[in-house]
């Protein structure tokens, strides 16, 4: 027998004990004499027959045989779906028993519950006691309430979307019940006094008869990816010209928000309970938008098309979207897309949209607009197995199927590849690598490079038993539908395995059924893939993601086709997180249906749940999860909530240094008013201002921390007359020890009777806020130069240059090019390149490239906006040969070219023309406030521009200074 596990692996307590030899149900008549046995009508084992009596009992006296080995009497007895017996163990007869041949597991007896999608019961929705009931009831979660879902499509047929055929006029009695006009359009009562209007278009696979009472609108947005992607021709194999999914992703989506209540859910023909969306009575309207591509092509969502769907959703009247769907790390929060939300959020309706899969790295989050909801994605209920080594080693892991694997040979992939493939393709197990030695052995792979049901997929074609997936470096672990049993472990516990191979001279494993480990999994914690702030975009002013959902393992409804015939998968990813905040942001409606769409993003944050670490402790870091884990339990009730509205975020787009041409006044990006507080950049002191709405009467106490700050709250207690009224504060926060350049994070919090609201905090110390460039003209000169330290005292400014720029002319036709070659010095500090058109109505763009020994080019930075003129600034370039193209993309109307005049700077330590002069230097400074000096020139040549830079104290940051 294999080493047994350790004695504190178990204690005194009640057991399930399984054995490895086939139940009822599994046997295949290998045995002499006995048959496999016959299927009763209707399906199942007929038990009855002679074959089914002698297998049943040969089963129990191998139980009794077992159990007597250890002292052991059997309580209940399994013969039909395992095989197998409960007992009452004590510790040393529970590892007896687990180091028995023919034992497959030792399990405790521990209590479990129905599963749906895992998180309606576990966020506190369903029971007698649950957000549902106290709501109304299932019947009516989330009715009167159309919820738009921008993805992949739908597949109609689903039982998660079942409704009633449409009507032709309103049904009495039912006030939220669609019906189809004579048009053809689909209109539905809302439960807030408007109307949807959807439209179900027809097309490939899908027709009038597919919208239903549930599925009230239906729409293909794909003009965009068809021209970007060879029309037609371009799509994949399960794709469809209509709104019918064929991917998967979007039925995920949607139903996860608004499915049915009850749906049972089957995976490769194994159950997994009943499932249910957020809202199951709210109505969903389908906005195609991404679509997946055939071999060689690339799945995906054209922006033409998303801002097209949004702009269709508005026009119908949803009062919610979720949108699954990224485009990388946010830089800005004025794109097309995030703009096309603004126009949403400011209609009214909320936008819930994943933060994104590419973490656990910083500053990896999409979707940085203040005016949607930003959804990091974290663990809910774990799907686990356990993979037990032969030395006894217990190791937890994800896994989906929830059967025993017994005992076998344990291998990595490069012990049984196929000879010549390359090392990588077989350390993630890449199709084709694998061969035929690994019939019978658990394999070990990597994560990586494949999908992860595809590594299964290998081992089963070579007729592995069962397969580890581990991550060779930090990530999420799913659990998936594999091809073979698997479990998926993270980092470390992948490393102790193979740390077990390379020690071991005959390596096993067995899978285990959940964890069997005495210490059970915290949850919930944030997904290595979850994507992290702080963000790039707006300076850090806006602290993102806003909140967490559960994302990880969620079974939901999918497309048949490209998987495997299934109608339900388990998938993670925020695209699995947003609809669970779409779906409960539908839910408030229902109760609340005139809020504002940041009053209900603020009711979630602000009673949000700590997420926590691995092990178990609060985790409270907002660029993680935003203000934490939604709880649906308090969501209804928050007492204070930070509102805001079109106004607010046109001004807020001003402070950001974003040009609306509204001619709103500019706000401070961090005195928008919402359920969270960042400064990316705070000099010694700032305040902030907010202003809360009371959804009761009574009196609040708040309270404010900061590490490294001192924060003060005015005034620091609100009293509220009755619900509805509005109060401003201003919180002031003070650096005190916190390091520069380096995040600090924390929490306000109000506190009445019973309730606790609460916002987080992310604050930036830095030296100095200054300006990134300074202008003047002429030969001499002077211009004041404001700046704001962290410190008090005196702020030494250092300068480098004046360097004169080489201004060369040029013509270019669109679609024509000029190139300089330049070379650039070693020491050089600051490289700048600068195109002027010589007319303001053409377009020109300009790039920057290095040439390597070889002489290809490597491209450093382009600039290539639809304004005339173009600049690029290289801080510290490395030194060597470089050339610059003037690109001429169009000219001005009526004009056949466009002159342009290109001028070249580098400032290096020899560059010191022109007397550059700061007085008083260093400057008087104090923590907080603004300091002026003045910046002097002089002895400069006419007609001639220049270029410099200076820094402030210890700040490495420098502002330019361009003089023309």
């Amino acid at each position: 027998p294999s080493a047994l596990p350790a004695a504190s692996a178990f204690s005194d307590g009640r057991y399930v004990v399984t054995l490895a030899s086939d139940s009822m149900a599994e046997y295949d008549g290998s045995l002499p004499g006995l048959p496999q046995l016959k299927t009763a009508p209707g399906g199942g084992v007929d038990v009855t027959q002679r074959a089914a009596v002698d297998y049943r009992a040969r089963l129990l006296q191998e139980q009794t045989d077992v159990a007597r080995s250890a002292g052991v009497q059997p309580l209940q007895r399994y013969t039909v779906a395992l095989n197998g017996f409960s007992a009452a163990l004590s510790a040393a007869q529970a590892q007896k028993l687990a180091g028995q041949p023919g034992v497959l597991s030792v399990v405790p007896d521990s209590v479990r519950h129905l599963d749906t999608t895992a998180t309606p019961d576990y966020l506190g929705l369903t029971g007698n006691q649950g957000v549902w009931a106290a709501t109304g009831g299932v019947a009516k979660a989330g009715a009167g309430v159309v919820v738009g879902v921008l993805d992949s499509g739908l597949w109609p047929e689903h039982p998660s979307v079942a409704g009633k055929p449409l009507g032709s006029a309103p049904t009495a009695g039912a006030p939220y019940t669609a019906y189809r006009t004579a048009s053809g359009t689909v209109v539905q009562r809302r439960n807030d006094g408007g109307t949807f209007r959807g439209t179900c278009e027809t097309g490939a696979g899908w027709t009038a008869a597919n919208c239903s009472t549930k599925v009230v609108g239906a729409r293909a947005f794909g003009e965009g990816y068809l021209a970007a992607n060879g029309g037609v021709a371009g799509l994949g194999q399960y794709e469809f010209l209509s709104a019918r999914d064929g991917d998967g992703h979007g039925t995920h989506t949607a139903t996860t928000a608004v499915g049915l209540n009850g749906v049972p859910a089957t995976i490769d023909k194994a159950g997994y309970g009943k499932t249910s969306g957020m809202a199951p009575a709210a109505s969903l309207a389908v906005y195609k938008v991404c679509w997946s591509a055939a071999p060689g092509g690339d799945d995906g969502c054209m922006t033409s098309d998303i801002v097209g769907a949004i702009d269709a959703a508005i026009a119908d009247g949803v009062d919610v979207i979720n949108y699954s769907v990224g485009g990388g790390p946010a830089t800005t929060v004025n794109d097309p897309v995030e703009l096309a939300f603004l126009s949403a959020a400011s209609a009214g309706i909320f936008v819930s949209a994943s933060a994104g899969n590419s973490g656990p790295g910083a500053s990896t989050l999409d979707h940085a607009s203040p005016w949607l909801t930003t959804v990091a994605a974290a663990t809910a209920v774990p799907r686990e197995g356990t993979v037990l080594l032969g030395d006894g080693t217990k190791l937890v892991g994800a896994r989906l199927v929830q059967q025993p694997l017994g005992s076998r040979d344990l291998v990595l992939s490069s012990a049984v590849a196929v000879a010549g493939k390359p090392a990588a393709d077989v350390a993630n197990c890449i199709a084709g690598t694998l061969s035929a030695q690994a019939k019978g052995k658990i394999v070990v792979c990597n994560r990586g490079v494949s999908d992860r049901v595809a590594k299964s997929a290998e081992v089963a074609r070579v007729g592995g038993a069962g397969m580890v997936l581990v991550n060779p470096t930090p990530n999420s672990v799913d659990a998936d539908a594999h091809t073979v049993p698997t479990v998926h472990l993270d980092t470390r516990a992948g490393e102790r395995v193979k740390a077990y191979i390379a020690a071991t001279a005959k390596p096993t494993a067995q899978f285990q059924v959940g964890s069997t480990t005495v210490r059970s999994t915290p949850t919930p914690q944030i997904a290595g893939f979850s994507s992290r702030g702080p963000t790039a975009a707006t300076d850090g002013d806006v602290l993102k993601p806003d909140i967490a959902g559960p994302g990880v393992g969620v079974i939901a409804g999918v497309a048949p086709g490209p998987n495997r015939g299934n109608l339900f998968g388990s998938l993670s990813g925020t695209s699995m997180s947003a609809p669970h905040i779409a779906g409960l942001a539908a839910l408030y409606f229902g109760v609340n249906p005139r809020w504002s769409p940041m009053a209900v993003k603020s009711a979630m944050m602000t009673t949000s749940r700590a997420l926590v670490n691995a092990d178990g402790s609060e985790n409270r870091n907002p660029f993680d999860g935003g203000a934490g884990f939604v709880d649906p339990t308090k969501m209804l009730n928050p007492g204070l909530v930070y509102d805001s509205a079109a106004p607010d975020w046109v001004a807020f787009l001003e402070g950001a240094g974003i040009q609306t041409g509204t001619g709103v006044e500019a706000v401070d990006p961090s005195d928008l008013n919402q359920a969270s507080i960042a400064v990316g950049s705070l000099a010694g002191e700032q305040t902030v201002t907010r202003s809360v709405t009371s959804t009761t009467a009574g009196l609040f106490n708040a309270t404010a921390t900061v590490p490294g700050f001192d924060v003060r709250v005015t005034p620091s207690v609100l009293v509220f007359n009755a619900p509805g009224e509005t109060k401003k504060f201003t919180v002031t926060f003070t650096r005190t020890t916190a390091e520069q350049e380096e995040w600090a994070t924390g929490s306000l919090t109000w506190r009445g009777a019973n309730l606790s609201v609460r916002s987080p905090i992310a604050l930036k110390p830095i030296p100095v806020v200054a300006p990134d460039q300074v202008t003047g003209t002429g030969t001499a000169g002077s211009t004041d130069v404001t700046v704001t330290s962290g410190v008090s005292g005196d702020l030494p400014v250092t300068t480098a240059g004046l360097a004169a720029g080489s201004t060369g002319e040029g013509d270019l036709a669109p679609g024509a090019d000029d190139q300089y070659r330049v070379e650039i010095a070693e020491g050089t500090t600051l490289a700048r390149f600068d195109v002027r058109a010589g007319d303001p109505l053409s377009d020109l763009d300009l790039g920057l490239f290095r040439l390597a020994a070889d002489g290809t080019a490597e491209q450093v930075a382009v600039s290539a906006t639809a304004s005339a003129d173009e600049l690029i600034d290289v801080l510290a370039p490395e030194a060597g040969t470089y050339v610059v193209q003037v690109a001429g993309y169009a000219a001005a109307p009526g004009k056949a070219s466009a002159p342009y005049e290109l001028t070249s700077y580098a400032v290096t330590p020899d560059t010191t023309e022109g007397d550059l002069t700061v007085d008083p230097n260093p400057v008087p400074v104090t923590a907080g406030e603004p300091a002026t000096f003045s910046l002097g020139w002089s002895g400069l040549e006419p007609g001639t521009r220049y270029l410099g830079w200076m820094t402030f104290g210890d700040s490495p940051t420098p502002t330019v200074i361009a003089i023309d």
